[in-house]
């Protein structure tokens, strides 16, 4: 990436505050957490994030991301229904088969049912039963994980099946990367992660005996007890303890957070809240750039210009520790000169800022106006003067 020589005093001017901000304490008895505001980029909190380790029922947000790019793309639909096979049903039902939607043999279920019996519900036969009907196979269903995971950045992480069930470690996962998941679930989902992730509980299956409705509740930790929850995901198995991905807005902030490795259900609520609360109130956002506000220009090469604007694609804002000051200094890198043609919109650098004691928080910029290829003659000229060094 270029860094530009221009110094962004305007932008220095505006969010240059006094005081010094040191990343505010936390502490956690779960061996790995991880926190993120996607608000700006900012990583608040990272405790072993890269270890890779077991996900449990954490993985299932993977088989509910592949069914949300499918759904997407029009290539699945809510209302499709598929039939519960006897062998997967013998398999997934029963005390030791673990989490349970309760499905029943030959039950034909919409594909809306089974993400609820998934998401809210956690049931392992549910994720086998959606795997199946939309791959035809769980291991052809995995695949399609692998390759979604690939595709969203997820680089220290294997799925061996649907649902997060002990595998001997085939199937592994990072905080990180679990943050990573979340993010894209709620960026690029956004109506179909509102539907399904914050529902406080679900009614399938019936009793036997009496065949009374069964409903569950959501085991989600920070549903009711923090504002602005909802979502995602728990997870326990002997081999991972308990963990939580999970995600709350409050105001013009979105926060992503993971812990695993926890003792009990009651430490997963407790620290799940607290880790939380902390990551709202021990942090502030603080505006830098305006929407559409142009920043600076870039280079462009074999355009029809020489140079492009660069704006803010949104509102941006950087995370800062809540009552101090920040020293904050700003740089725009790209890898140029931008070759064109350029689209309007396109994001072709970033505002990088820093402050002390936090990593750099990398946020886009984007072309504010498109740039066409340069004419023949242009292009000739242009490679003339970089014969005799004139370029």
């Amino acid at each position: 990436m270029k860094p530009l020589r221009h110094a962004l005093a305007f932008l220095l001017a505006t969010v240059a505050l006094p005081g010094h901000a040191a990343a505010p304490p936390f502490e956690t008895p779960a061996p790995v957490a991880f926190m993120k505001d996607l608000s700006s980029g900012a990583i608040l909190y990272a405790k072993d994030a890269d270890r890779r380790m077991p996900p449990a029922s954490m993985a299932k947000m993977m088989t509910v991301y592949v069914a949300f790019d499918l759904i997407r793309k029009g290539e699945l639909k809510l209302d499709q229904t598929f039939a519960v096979r006897p062998e997967t049903w013998q398999r997934w039902h029963g005390p030791a088969a673990g989490s349970t939607m309760f499905l029943s043999v030959n039950e034909q279920v919409s594909v809306a049912n089974l993400l609820h019996g998934i998401v809210t519900l956690s049931g392992n036969d549910a994720c086998v039963v959606l795997a199946e009907g939309i791959a035809g196979t769980e291991p052809a269903f995995v695949n399609l994980m692998n390759q979604q995971a690939k595709k969203i950045g997820l680089t220290n992480s294997r799925f061996g099946n649907s649902n997060g069930w002990p595998d001997g470690g085939v199937t592994y996962v990072t905080a990180r990367d679990l943050a990573n998941l979340a993010e894209a679930t709620v960026r690029e989902h956004p109506k179909l992660y509102k539907t399904f992730y914050s529902q406080r509980s679900f009614t399938w299956g019936k009793t036997l005996g009496e065949g009374a409705d069964i409903t569950q509740a959501n085991r989600d930790p920070l549903l009711g007890r923090v504002e602005g929850a909802d979502g995602l995901k728990t997870g326990h198995t002997d081999e991972a303890g308990y963990g939580f991905t999970g995600s709350a807005v409050q105001g013009n902030r979105r926060l992503v957070m993971v812990l695993a490795g926890l003792t009990s259900a009651n430490q997963r609520i407790s620290e799940s809240v607290g880790f939380m609360n902390w990551g709202f109130r021990a942090w502030k956002s603080v505006p830098i750039v305006a929407r559409g506000k142009r920043v600076q220009t870039a280079e462009v090469q074999l355009g029809d210009t020489t140079e492009v604007g660069l704006v803010a694609p949104g509102d941006l804002a950087v995370t800062v520790p809540s009552g101090l000051g920040s020293e904050m200094k700003t740089r725009i890198v790209y890898q140029g000169p931008i070759k064109a043609p350029i689209k309007a919109g396109q994001h072709i650098a970033d505002l990088v800022v820093t402050t002390p004691d936090m990593p750099a928080q990398r946020l886009p910029l984007v072309a504010e106006s498109a740039v066409g290829e340069a004419g023949f003659f242009d292009r000739l000229s242009a490679g003339f003067r970089w014969l005799l060094g004139m370029a």
